[in-house]
């Protein structure tokens, strides 16, 4: 994610252009995070059993075409035993948010890919960030291909979808929307930031501490651990469970993925960490007075985070509380990856003494 800055030199309005583009396109993915988080929390994920990259945008658009969509869904598992005497009507509900996930994904491919070709057509895009951009486009088309496997894994056995694939999943989305926003931060120049090593560095890890704790989130969503140990501070009796218990199955590595308890706690130390990490972080940055404002408002965004964490863990997970978790993670995740991208002096500094004079005017503005 820490992709070096490289200031392109092309007049205001077009460098502007070329970052309104890419934020348009880190908001649909936003948004699109959102409702695949609400979409998992309704188990509508299952509901539109084919994948039809081009034919799927269009939704059933007759009683009899909604029919057999809905036979096709009585079909799998998740009906049998979880939906087993499910309305149309209600079948509709989870079609409408599968649909809607689906078809934000494909929009996002093209918003990202059609303005793409004409800033390239039209030479505005140095090949530094072609490269990247293309990396990212790929990136996106591999995240479809992902989608459906994970999809897959819920239609022939069980009720839910692979939690692997699930974290996978959510995951790629995730670094996917951490590297365009990370690219749009990058396009305009700026002055540069002094900055410490140390202070660029903590932000850094904190980003992808941040992202490495979405992973575990996605785990504890795919396999239902919120549900149970709805203690806190103390989970299975203790703030650190038996060893006998975190470690039960074998072989020892599928406790991570597997073993409720395990997930659930890797979870909550993790969290522990990240916010301790954070709020050093944001001492340190205030101390060198070193983008402090961004420091602490991580801090604070994150405490926010962790609250809504336990209480959604209190409450035994109710739908507006696990919404909100999973919205908040991404607005970490957002103040993460900006904040990080501001502080890095060193490298915006050898770039400005490559500029043209013109340029570096611009950039010291």
């Amino acid at each position: 994610m820490a992709f070096h800055s490289s200031a392109i030199p092309l007049p205001d309005v077009r460098r502007r252009a070329v970052r309104v583009w890419l934020l348009v396109v880190a908001a649909l993915i936003f948004l699109t995070l959102i409702v695949g988080g609400a979409t998992r929390l309704t188990e509508s994920g299952l509901s539109i059993v084919e994948w039809k990259p081009v034919t799927g945008v269009v939704p059933p658009l007759s009683s009899q075409a909604w029919q057999d969509e809905f036979a096709d869904y009585q079909k799998i598992p998740q009906y049998r035993e979880l939906n087993r005497g499910m309305t149309l009507d209600q079948f509709k509900v989870i079609y409408w948010w599968e649909w809607t996930h689906r078809l934000l994904a494909r929009l996002i491919g093209a918003v990202f890919l059609v303005p793409l070709v004409f800033f390239l057509w039209r030479g505005w895009i140095e090949r530094r960030e072609q490269i990247r951009l293309w990396v990212i486009f790929g990136l996106g088309a591999f995240q479809g291909a992902v989608g459906w496997w994970m999809v897959a894994s819920g239609l022939a056995a069980g009720v839910s979808v692979s939690q692997y694939r699930l974290a996978f999943h959510l995951t790629l989305a995730c670094l996917i929307y951490s590297a365009v926003l990370w690219t749009a931060q990058q396009v305009l120049p700026r002055k540069p930031i002094e900055s410490r090593a140390r202070v660029r560095n903590g932000a850094l890890l904190i980003a992808i501490l941040v992202l490495g704790q979405i992973y575990l989130g996605a785990l504890v969503a795919g396999t239902n651990a919120g549900m149970i140990y709805n203690t806190w501070p103390t989970i299975d009796g203790g703030f650190i469970p038996s060893a006998r218990h975190l470690w039960q199955q074998a072989p020892w590595w599928r406790n991570l993925f597997e073993n409720l308890l395990t997930i659930q706690l890797d979870h909550r130390m993790l969290a522990y960490t990240i916010w301790f990490l954070a709020g050093l972080h944001a001492i340190d940055a205030s101390q060198a007075r070193q983008r402090a404002g961004g420091a602490v408002l991580l801090w604070l965004a994150i405490t926010v985070q962790a609250t809504l964490g336990i209480l959604t863990l209190l409450f035994v997970v109710p739908i507006d509380l696990a919404m909100a978790h999973q919205a908040m993670a991404i607005v970490v995740l957002t103040i993460a990856v900006w904040h990080a991208e501001r502080l890095r002096h060193r490298v915006e500094r050898r770039i400005s003494a490559q500029l043209p004079q013109s340029a570096r005017e611009a950039q010291s503005t």
